[in-house]
């Protein structure tokens, strides 16, 4: 989906003078943002998606991801550049599970003393954070059909020799 199309569906759903207001904005601006660009033969202008993207490219600076995404109420997670090969599903499983328990024993620590600390803090969320990154490779991997391989590569390890 290009950024227009995405500002189209959303100011259906929200007025594109209540944006204009909010933000301080004419309402013609709001809706060029929603229009096809014009090197794309359409008569939009760049909208704050695009040059999010562009600041995103020009820096290589997830951070900013990560800043948009909290403001969310979210979290930004990377994708896996490769999926994995299904003889590296089981391994990935066992990661999965080491990184829990990484997170597990970083979480023991802060709270022995009964309170966490900001380093503490950040610790926790940079676990946290490589837990899920690691899992979500694992889940792309099996949504990429590898998932019906773990169990015939499990079969063949232990048939056997």
């Amino acid at each position: 989906m290009q950024s227009h199309e995405l500002l189209r569906a959303v100011f259906g759903q929200t007025s594109p003078k209540k944006v204009s207001a909010d933000l301080g904005l004419s309402t013609s601006v709001i809706y060029k943002w929603s229009e096809a660009p014009k090197d794309a033969a359409g008569s939009g202008i760049d909208n704050p998606l695009d040059r999010i993207e562009a600041l995103i490219q020009s820096t290589g600076d997830q951070r900013l991801v990560q800043w948009i995404c909290e403001r969310a109420g979210g979290f930004f997670i990377v994708n896996p550049k490769h999926a994995l090969h299904p003889h590296l599903l089981i391994p990935a499983t066992n990661q999965i599970v080491q990184e829990f328990a990484d997170l597990l024993a970083v979480i023991a620590t802060a709270t022995a003393d009964e309170r966490i600390t900001p380093p503490e803090t950040k610790q926790i969320r940079a676990r946290w954070e490589e837990l899920k990154t690691v899992t979500e490779g694992f889940v792309a991997a099996c949504e990429d059909g590898n998932f019906a391989n773990v169990r015939n590569h499990a079969v063949k390890r232990t048939e056997p020799k």
